[in-house]
């Protein structure tokens, strides 16, 4: 035997022979898996483990220093001799947001990685189906009168008893329906308007009013995140202190320098967002919310929900190749959804004025659904929409890189900065022009201090009385909106500041002409928005300029009527602001 094995002779052991065979024709040929499960294992193996390898590496850092965030917090709270003015977790910022952040993260991680990859296909299916089926449900016109007529009661309810010892807040009421029929005034077909997005329009904003304004919770929310706007935007001014010294930003406050440098920082910061395809998804999740609810087109939800964060010269790139196929009336409404919202390029500029964080991204949430409901009055739809959630792909970023994205975003702002400037200029100047005019023809007639703002303020005097404002007060306020209507909303929010410092006006005053000028309707913005769509799409330009005036007019309404919800909803003493559960100094 041991002969044998040295030998190799294995002729008389059949079976051992032919496992030795077997074993040279396995290190011989590859290994073929004929289960594909198996297959895709050993391709994937490498990359799975390092993605765990990674994943557990990084949850484990988050653990340790969650532990260490935890260990300071119960140390410095023990430590604390007077626990009363921030008694709890402050969630706004410190410990409690740390864990507000990591919760939002986790939950995302569980959905996208964990749940949403988990559910079969039988089960999206009936989703989707049982989606449609409710989406179609709701849609039903008895059905949408009667949500309404019950929303509205309630609300009706709600107002009686909140508003019976201030009943002058009542008067916002009254502005709601005079806005209401005066675009009905001025309809292009009031014989074919849709109520659908006009009711639920109407009642998105009421409930968003109470939701942002007149809910405790949701006030301090929105207070919490306008403080960390601002303290975000804050960041630009040290760039800008970098590249033009402390005495132009902190000693002299030069507005071309120290308000208009944060243009920059954020062009910069949007344009990485949208390079990573972060914009487009959040735009995408918000205009399917206001289709769904509103009952409006894809593009039209899209685009209001895009002035949100873009203004007027970026936001129509994201439609950019329907532009071409959209109807009149969503022409209308994408024009009216940029003149009803300001950008959060120039938020750091109104805030610098003395205009609360908090009321400007209220204001420019409000007035999404709010322009959709006014838009389909004023020019209600009698076309076909071409587009639908099914083809709709929103534009990409056309960058190279993450830092061609970035610096592109950065140069990008050059232009815009140097348009407001060059804008700023020539229309102070022109109403000085104008001003020195009417102050000379007033000195012939023995009338002195005649201005442009004093005759807008006289013709919208009754309007600011309608959203709310004392009469003492709507002259002033008035005067604020005609300034915003005829030059732009940077010299109204300038005037405004200035009636702030003074405590010329009272703070519910304030609010409501915080509100009533967050938009960009006025004729200056007007040429931007003609200019920038006839340019994507020059063949529409006739469609364009039949629109943009009624456009307009709906941004300017769109405004208003968000001031009117504000009116109803805040007390004398809007500055009082519950900040105590978010321990926010407001």
């Amino acid at each position: 035997m041991h002969t044998m094995e040295q030998s190799g002779d294995f002729s008389s052991n059949p079976a051992m022979e032919a496992a030795f065979n077997l074993e040279d024709a396995v290190k011989a040929t590859p290994l073929k898996l004929d289960n594909p499960r198996l297959a895709w294992w050993q391709h994937k193996q490498p990359s799975i483990i390092k993605r765990i390898m990674i994943f557990a590496g990084l949850n484990g850092a988050v653990a340790v220093f969650l532990g260490f965030a935890v260990k300071h917090y119960l140390k410095s709270t023990s430590q604390e001799n007077d626990c009363k003015p921030n008694c709890g977790i402050r969630w706004c910022d410190g410990f409690g947001m740390l864990l507000l952040l990591l919760a939002f993260i986790y939950a995302g991680l569980l959905y996208f990685l964990v749940i949403k990859p988990g559910i079969s296909e039988k089960l999206k299916a009936r989703l989707r189906l049982g989606g449609a089926f409710l989406s179609h449900f709701f849609c039903q016109w008895p059905v949408i009168v009667l949500v309404t007529i019950m929303l509205l009661t309630l609300f009706g309810i709600f107002l009686f008893f909140d508003s019976r010892h201030d009943t002058y807040r009542l008067m916002s009421l009254a502005g709601v329906l005079a806005l209401l029929a005066l675009s009905f005034l001025v309809s292009k077909h009031p014989k074919k308007v849709n109520y659908r997005p006009v009711l639920m329009g109407l009642l998105v904003q009421i409930l968003l009013g109470l939701l942002c304004i007149r809910w405790t919770v949701g006030r301090s929310i929105f207070a919490c995140l306008g403080a960390k706007v601002d303290s975000f935007l804050q960041n630009a001014a040290i760039g800008a202190q970098f590249v033009y010294g402390d005495a132009l930003i902190n000693r002299y406050a030069v507005f071309a320098f120290s308000v208009l440098s944060v243009i920059y920082f954020f062009s910069f910061c949007i344009s990485i967002l949208y390079y990573l395809g972060a914009m487009q998804w959040i735009l995408l999740k918000l205009g399917w919310m206001l289709q769904c609810v509103l009952g409006t087109t894809v593009c039209e939800s899209i685009m209001a929900a895009a002035n949100i964060f873009l203004g007027i010269s970026e936001a129509p790139l994201l439609i950019r190749p329907y532009l071409k196929d959209l109807t009149h009336s969503e022409l209308h409404s994408i024009m009216a959804s940029g003149f009803a919202t300001v950008s959060g390029t120039v938020l750091a500029a109104y805030i610098s004025f003395g205009a609360s964080p908090g009321h400007l991204i209220t204001a420019s949430v409000i007035s999404a659904p709010a322009v959709l409901c006014v838009g389909k009055i004023v020019y209600p739809e009698v076309e076909e929409s071409k587009t639908s959630s099914n083809n709709i792909q929103m534009e990409k970023s056309t960058d190279s890189s993450l830092v061609d994205a970035a610096c592109n975003g950065a140069t990008t702002g050059i232009s815009l900065v140097h348009g407001i400037i060059a804008n700023l200029i020539a229309f102070v100047s022109f109403i000085a022009f104008v001003n020195g005019i009417l102050g000379w023809l007033g000195m012939l007639v023995g009338v002195d201090a005649v201005s442009l703002e004093g005759i807008f303020g006289l013709i919208f005097r009754p309007l600011a009385f309608l959203m709310g404002v004392s009469w003492e007060d709507s002259g002033y306020v008035g005067e604020i909106i005609g300034t915003k209507t005829v030059i732009n909303e940077f010299v109204a929010y300038e005037r405004l500041g200035a009636l702030i410092r003074n405590q010329t006006i009272s703070p519910r005053s304030v609010t409501i002409a915080t509100y009533a000028i967050c938009g960009f309707a006025n004729p200056c913005s007007l040429g931007i928005s003609i200019g920038v769509l006839s340019a994507l799409v020059p063949h529409r330009r006739t469609a364009i300029t039949s629109v943009s005036m009624r456009a307009m007019f709906t941004g300017s309404v769109a405004c208003f009527m968000t001031a009117c919800i504000a009116g109803l909803l805040i007390s004398e003493s809007p500055t009082e602001e519950p900040a105590r559960l978010f321990n926010v100094t407001v």
